[in-house]
């Protein structure tokens, strides 16, 4: 089944996140590889594509697991989490219904 993985970022975190932005990309890019992928990506703090020293507030990852236990060890387990980057995590079932 498919989760949402909503994530919320602590305020000026844009240092510890780029610092673990390797590592948080090969464990997407392994979901990907798999296949169980479908999106991901960072909120912009502004209304810009690239917010520069704004930098974000919070991320969007939609994967397959096998369970919510699953999904919610996965998200845990984010080199963000990790790194303090985020504040706030929230772990759903999501349905895909478009496109």
């Amino acid at each position: 089944m498919l989760y949402a993985i909503l994530a919320v970022d602590h305020p000026n975190s844009l240092a510890a996140r780029q610092q673990a932005r390797p590592a948080h990309l090969a464990r997407l890019e392994a979901l990907r590889d798999a296949g169980r992928l479908l999106l991901a990506g960072p909120h912009p703090a502004i209304d810009s594509p690239d917010p520069g020293a704004a930098g974000f507030s919070g991320s969007l990852i939609v994967a397959e697991f096998a369970d919510l236990a699953a999904a919610e060890a996965w998200a845990a387990a984010d080199p963000y989490q990790e790194a303090g980057v985020y504040c706030a995590v929230s772990v759903k079932p999501f349905k895909h219904v478009l496109p």
